[in-house]
């Protein structure tokens, strides 16, 4: 080849290989701006706007995967994987009989459902059985964002005291979980709206203005995901967390208050109903110790060619193993859905041997009761039944059986066993102090654990 023929196809080649770097720049410059653009701002959507269709226009992806909330029957397939809780409303108390023993004598010994997604949440909770047109205003808390509107105009004492029957029917409350609870309509960033969280989180000397975007995948799922009660005489939300948020700290709260939800029907004993702990359970695990979010394992980020989302779709991490686990484990699908149930399992097992021995000790204290003991002689039984309870229902109610933190899950549920069983002997002493006889505790069927 002559020297002028190789300097054309140098010239050339110099020339082609040009416009194909400048085209990958463009490419990626393209790409980086499109990343940026996560929103197309379509319509102005006001401050705290509680309606979530109206966001559908500028935040399109976000609302495709929140009204899949409302389509549980999408999960059923999965039920096989999710079959101590899922999105499908069935009966606990049908599927758990000894529920009705445990909670006698509250509301949720006459009807307890599991729950649905997020956009179910507004009707379920008026339809419910308990309290019926009585619900006070703190049971309206978490199911609307309409709350947050309501409080920021008129206080959140006024809220508190308002009958959900009166928001309905008078205040115009229509619209559940949604955008609004969790977002800023303007720049999208997450929001916490809940002055219960903000308070609890103060009382731990936690300044949340300054937690990191991470930490907000969290928190903005903290303020509803939680144990919670509220005080008898102003109906005040409070968390329990004063003294911090593992079972014992929050046992030890409601002690110093000598706080009781209610007595128990059968035994007496002052007893706690314990809500939906998730992030309690949560805190004392590996996953939140590593820092990883809710959102990372609930709704994970997905992408869309160059833009990386955050799937609003709400679900259990085993029907999306992929997006959800294998960002930061190496092990197959499968593995890593055996270890779950595996551990689901463990805990379900413990679970169960936990309401057999408080059942037992129930039976053991209306033992005591009927051979003649008094108040005072109950006390230390009592007290028992309250402590194994109390730690019992933190894992009972608790939305993950046990996988949030699988070792103190089975921590708290031998602590359960343990305190019920000392309740069952220390009755059946006093049974024996009255003079009565034992063979009837004896012969009680006792279920199987598993």
């Amino acid at each position: 080849m002559s020297t002028s023929a190789r300097n054309w196809l140098i010239f050339f080649g110099a020339i082609i290989l040009t416009i194909a770097v400048v085209g990958l720049l463009v490419s990626i410059f393209e790409h980086k701006q499109e990343a940026k653009l996560t929103f197309n701002r379509l319509t102005e959507i006001a401050p705290g706007e509680p309606n979530s269709d109206l966001w559908k226009a500028n935040f399109p992806r976000e609302y495709d995967g929140y009204i899949k909330t409302m389509k549980t029957s999408e999960l059923a397939q999965y039920s096989k994987w999710g079959r101590y809780g899922g999105s499908e409303a069935f009966s606990r108390l049908d599927k758990y009989p000894d529920l009705t023993r445990l909670y006698a004598g509250y509301p949720f010994s006459v009807e307890y459902n599991e729950e649905r997604g997020h956009m179910h949440a507004l009707a379920d909770m008026l339809k419910v059985k308990r309290l019926g047109d009585k619900k006070p205003g703190p049971c309206m808390t978490c199911k609307s964002p309409q709350v947050p509107q309501f409080i920021e105009k008129y206080g959140a004492n006024r809220f508190y005291n308002t009958p959900v029957k009166t928001m309905v029917d008078s205040c115009g409350f229509t619209h559940t979980i949604g955008c609004a609870d969790c977002h800023d309509a303007e720049t999208m960033d997450l929001k916490i709206r809940r002055p219960a969280f903000l308070e609890a989180m103060a009382a731990r000397g936690i300044d949340v203005s300054k937690a990191s975007r991470q930490q907000m995948r969290t928190y903005v799922c903290a303020q509803c995901h939680v144990e919670y009660y509220w005080q008898k005489k102003d109906l005040y939300l409070t968390f329990p967390w004063a003294k911090g948020t593992l079972i014992d700290s929050v046992e030890a709260y409601y002690d110093s208050l000598n706080f009781a939800d209610w007595e128990h029907g059968e035994t007496k004993a002052p007893m706690i109903k314990v809500q939906h702990p998730e992030f309690e359970l949560y805190s004392s695990g590996v996953h939140a110790r590593a820092g990883v979010a809710c959102a990372d394992c609930h709704m994970p980020y997905q992408r869309e060619g160059a833009l990386k989302v955050t799937d609003h779709w709400v679900r259990t991490p085993l029907v999306n193993i992929s997006n959800a686990c294998l960002t930061c484990h190496r092990e197959s699908e499968q593995e890593l859905r055996d270890r779950v149930i595996e551990i689901q399992d463990r805990t379900y097992s413990q679970l169960t041997r936990a309401e057999n021995a408080i059942v037992a000790a129930i039976d053991g204290i209306k033992a005591a009761m009927a051979a003649g003991a008094t108040d005072d002689e109950l006390k230390p039984a009592r007290a028992l039944h309250r402590k194994a309870q109390i730690r019992w229902d933190f894992i009972s109610s608790e939305n993950s059986m046990g996988f949030h933190s699988p070792q103190e899950a089975v921590r708290m549920l031998g602590d359960a066993i343990d305190y019920a069983r000392q309740a069952e002997l220390v009755a059946y002493k006093i049974v024996i102090q009255h003079g009565g006889k034992l063979e009837a505790a004896a012969a009680a069927p006792v279920k199987k654990a598993g």
